[in-house]
């Protein structure tokens, strides 16, 4: 009997819809369940007569696989795949290859890289985005962990992975140990940022321009034949246009409380621990925050009334301002989010592509897009481009939106429509381009307080100095660090 390409763990919806992907490239998959009765219904329906063998232990699992054998764990991050790892060395041999399709945080994967060499064997750490239709049709992936594992997965990978037009696939070797996994946690951080972009942007049509849903649909349509092309725009078009057997508009039905699984949280953690303003994607996860709190806010609604005003001006003039402002926010969470990227590269020693990476984004995952292609281009033109906003393209495209861009912040403020994502990327622009930030006063502040010293416009950078402000604080200085 021909053994399999390649064993999965876990026959969830995305484990069985990669199994069947996988299958349909022609590749033969292994696949068990801690709970064999999934294994057996899998196997007998939705994967009868097809070269899918099913299996009942980690010992059978690994019997049947081709060596070096190739272990796919879609398991749930955390304890769980620790566990599942010690299971799988006691079956598995020197040389074979543990996969995580899971969301673990980039740590996890460093550390467990690092244990599963120790023992001889090779690790894959990989995000894997698109959701279950993605899984099936074509998936984006972003893996990273032991480089000597690639080329023994990168047929199968790349084999079931979404392609772009010219036939590229949406997968290619991240970098090392958790590099994978690191990209995969900033492509969900994006992932916030662009959905409260949008929700933003509905919110500013619905409260402040007083549109029904099907005009929003209308212009979302509108906007999906332009720069903003995206599948996340797409979907809102078709939600926006969705009613129930009723007839009524299912999205009004909705408790506005959204949920959320931490990976954004983890962007912003792993943000403050680099020392990098990611201002856009901590406010879309902070807004989530926010609207979970129900109760408090009908509370406060109630105890601080107010009524948004009529709009008196050219209603679509103005949706068109925010089409541009919510292009220009996008590309400031991008730069946001490719800035995050580097600085974690230079400090774990990853040598990540950054077009590369745009590509892999490129198509099957949730932030796909055809502004994507537009980053790839960057990067190629230019791998050591610090900052987007400092390529021709988007520095030319970003000042020619930048007026409409102050205009609908301004409206929003004025109306009291809440827009933390357009607005604090407003500010990052602002602040990135502005050549004298008030830190000289921040910085006189801490010397006064706490000794911690400050550098001088006339002196070279990285010579310290101190004042005794009061007269009677002596010369003695706190130790000077960044954060």
């Amino acid at each position: 009997m021909k053994k399999a390409d390649i064993g999965l763990i876990g026959l969830a919806v995305m484990g069985e819809n990669l199994v069947m992907n996988m299958e349909s490239k022609g590749f033969t998959v292994a696949v068990y369940n801690r709970t064999t009765s999934k294994v057996d219904a899998f196997v007998s329906g939705r994967a009868a007569g097809k070269n899918i063998i099913g299996t009942h232990s980690l010992r059978e699992l690994a019997d049947n696989l081709e060596k070096p054998r190739k272990v796919m764990m879609m398991v749930k991050a955390g304890a769980a795949v620790d566990s599942l790892i010690d299971q799988l060395l006691e079956v598995l041999e020197a040389g074979d290859i543990i996969i995580d399709g899971g969301n673990s945080h980039f740590p996890d994967t460093i550390r467990r890289t690092e244990y599963v060499e120790s023992k001889g064997l090779l690790y894959i750490g990989t995000g894997v985005s698109g959701g279950e239709e993605g899984a099936l049709n074509g998936p984006s992936m972003m893996p990273g962990g032991s480089p000597a594992a690639w080329p023994y997965v990168k047929p199968i990978f790349q084999g079931i992975c979404a392609k772009v037009e010219n036939g590229d696939a949406c997968c290619d070797w991240v970098g090392e140990n958790g590099a994978g996994h690191f990209v995969k946690m900033v492509h969900n951080g994006i992932e916030y940022g662009d959905m409260q972009l949008i929700c933003e942007a509905y919110q500013l049509m619905r409260d402040g321009l007083g549109l029904s849903n099907e005009e929003m649909r209308d212009i979302f349509a509108a906007w999906n034949e332009t720069e903003l092309n995206s599948y996340l725009i797409e979907i809102t078009r078709d939600i926006l246009g969705y009613r129930d057997e009723n007839g009524g508009s299912v999205v009004d039905q909705i408790l506005d409380t959204a949920g959320q699984k931490g990976t954004g949280k983890w962007t912003g953690i792993a943000a403050l621990d680099e020392g990098v303003p990611l201002t856009l994607i901590g406010e879309a996860v902070f807004a989530r925050c926010l609207s979970s709190m129900k109760e408090e806010r009908r509370v406060a609604a109630k105890a601080f009334p107010r009524t948004v005003p009529a709009f008196e001006g050219d209603k679509a003039a103005f949706i068109e301002c925010i089409r541009k402002a919510l292009y220009a926010s996008k590309i400031i969470s991008y730069a946001q989010g490719y800035t995050l990227m580097r600085t974690a590269a230079r400090n774990y020693g990853w040598n990540l592509n950054y077009g590369g990476i745009a590509l892999m984004w490129r198509g099957g995952c949730i932030i796909r897009s055809v502004f994507l292609g537009k980053i790839k281009e960057a990067y190629d033109k230019d791998p050591t481009l610090e900052n987007l906003l400092l390529d021709d393209y988007f520095g030319g495209t970003i000042r020619g939106l930048v007026p409409a861009w102050r205009e609908v912040v301004a409206y929003a403020v004025k109306a009291g429509i809440p827009m933390p994502a357009f607005s604090s990327a407003l500010s990052y622009f602002d602040g990135y381009t502005t050549e004298n930030l008030p830190a000289n006063l921040l910085q006189a502040q801490r010397d006064y307080f706490g000794a911690h010293t400050y550098e001088r416009v006339d002196a070279p950078r990285g010579q310290f100095f101190h004042t005794n402000w009061t007269g009677h604080g002596g010369n003695t200085t706190a130790n000077t660090y960044q954060a």
